[in-house]
């Protein structure tokens, strides 16, 4: 961990700009896209192995960074709850209206519904703005962690990682 995620306990937008698992801005307009913000290395591959589109490659050495093959993901959405580190989401940046979806692992009781507006946070927890929850997606197979996609404006895209519910 840097010293700078050390410090506060979570990632700063300096620590993500070279991060092999980070599209560039140009892929985020273009449609749905992984954005996968783990600066760790640490022995673990899983997002490597469930990815169909073969768009995140960790080698054969699992602790070396996942690297994002952005032009191969399809934004699937399969990486997102297999993550143990909840360090992987999907942005699209190519909503009419200066909007972005955001999609992101979730693992609280309740979960919030379709059509629900929360509170979406940044990676500190600091509350940017009201956020409408367009999708929510929970089966079995993800075991304990539903994905929910959020929709914020386009500037907020590479800063909501969470978000509250407001009920």
């Amino acid at each position: 961990m840097s010293a700078r995620s050390s410090q506060t306990g979570f990632l700063s937008a300096e620590e993500l700009v070279n991060s092999p698992g980070v599209p560039s801005a140009a892929r985020r307009r273009k449609g749905t896209v992984a954005v996968i913000e783990c600066i760790e290395d640490i022995p673990c591959n899983p997002c490597e192995t469930s990815c169909r589109a073969e768009a995140i490659a960790v080698g054969e050495d699992i602790t070396n960074l996942p690297h994002l093959d952005e032009d191969k993901c399809i934004g699937c959405q399969t990486c997102v709850p297999i993550c143990p580190g909840q360090a992987i989401f999907l942005v699209d940046e190519s909503l009419p209206d200066a909007r972005a979806a955001v999609t992101l692992p979730y693992e609280f009781l309740p979960l919030p519904g379709e059509g629900e507006t929360v509170t979406a946070l940044d990676r500190a927890g600091t509350p940017l703005g009201d956020a409408l929850v367009t999708a929510v997606r929970k089966t079995e197979r993800m075991d304990q962690t539903a994905v929910i996609t959020i929709e914020v404006p386009r500037e907020w895209s590479m800063q909501a990682r969470a978000f509250k519910l407001k009920r």
